[in-house]
């Protein structure tokens, strides 16, 4: 277990949304205070808002992967289709080990919508989610691609 992942996991348990969770994470390690980092990361939660779309920890992937990687010039193409390139990447690594980057497909619900409400984390609530393994699945597709950059450089 990375100690990205460990990280990850602990905020997840300590009832961080699945977002924060993953940016909180990697936050310090790009020049970004805690508070920060839960404020930017905390609409993603609940697959944005929860709204079921794009799971949290996959929209935490993607923007530590813009932090790392992102393009700044307007029009410089090449460079949005290189990004653009890695974020599908991202998107597929963590699609092949759970079918999906949706978070109600992840969950197995059927409305698109739901309550605003988050659920009380309680001890059922952890042994019936499998949101800490998507945040942990999160943080080793991140840390792969870190150590291949890295490897590369």
């Amino acid at each position: 277990m990375t100690s990205k992942e460990q990280i990850a996991r602990q905020n997840f348990r300590n009832g961080y949304n699945c977002a924060q969770s993953v940016f909180l994470a990697y936050a310090q390690d790009y020049g970004l205070d805690n508070e920060t980092a839960l404020k930017l990361s905390s609409s993603f939660g609940g697959g944005m808002g929860r709204l079921r779309e794009v799971c949290g920890a996959v929209s935490s992937m993607f923007m530590i992967a813009g932090l790392e990687d992102g393009y700044t010039t307007n029009n410089d193409d090449e460079k949005k289709a290189q990004h653009y390139q890695l974020i599908q990447n991202l998107a597929n690594e963590f699609k092949k080990k759970n079918g999906s980057i949706i978070c109600r497909e992840l969950l197995g619900l059927d409305e698109e919508n739901s309550s605003p409400v988050p659920q009380k984390r309680t001890a059922q609530y952890y042994k019936e989610r499998p949101c800490e393994e998507f945040v942990a699945d999160a943080c080793l597709i991140l840390e792969k691609y870190l150590e291949t950059k890295k490897a590369v450089k």
